[in-house]
């Protein structure tokens, strides 16, 4: 079969390493909610996230002052809110209010979770050495959380300009990993 080329531009389309998620930042007082789809799990003790958030956005500001943000995993039935809270700036605008979202204390950070969302991650900032050059933060999780009620939640995968897949049919093949 002859392969085509592909623009670029437009690889992360093929590399998104999961679900679009809601990072929650605080500062001063005042909760602010991102969407985010650019983050990998780097390891599984102490488990580890790293994330790209643009210089460009509130919420890098707000990271990289308080040094904890609140990692918020939605489901598909949250997926118009999370296109709003993307498509719209907090510096302007209280998300919580606007997109009807329930802000929770969480344990060890002040941003807060989102209660609607399936799982909550809390997580302090783990190291900042690429930062400056890449706006990669590499975050440890220190609390997480799960809705028991949700036995198969759907997430959403972003694959550009609009564009998402849902989590779908799971699969079960042998194993020898223990």
């Amino acid at each position: 079969m002859p392969k085509k080329s592909f623009p670029l531009s437009k690889v992360y389309r093929l590399l998104e390493p999961g679900p679009v998620v809601l990072v929650t930042t605080a500062r001063k007082g005042r909760a602010n909610i991102m969407a985010m789809s650019w983050h990998t799990m780097l390891e599984f003790e102490p488990p580890l996230v790293g994330c790209v958030i643009s210089n460009r956005n509130y919420s890098f500001d707000i990271l990289n002052a308080s040094k904890e943000c609140v990692i918020n995993i939605p489901t598909v039935a949250l997926a118009k809110k999370v296109v709003d809270c993307g498509n719209s700036s907090g510096r302007k605008v209280d998300k919580f209010k606007k997109f009807s979202l329930t802000p929770m204390a969480a344990s060890y950070v002040q941003a807060p979770l989102i209660d609607e969302c399936y799982a909550n991650l809390e997580c302090k900032v783990a190291d900042t050495k690429m930062v400056n050059k890449y706006n990669f933060f590499v975050l440890e999780v220190v609390k997480a959380w799960i809705d028991p009620m949700q036995k198969h939640p759907q997430t959403i995968h972003h694959q550009g300009r609009g564009v998402f897949a849902v989590d779908g049919e799971t699969i079960r093949l042998p194993s020898k990993m223990k």
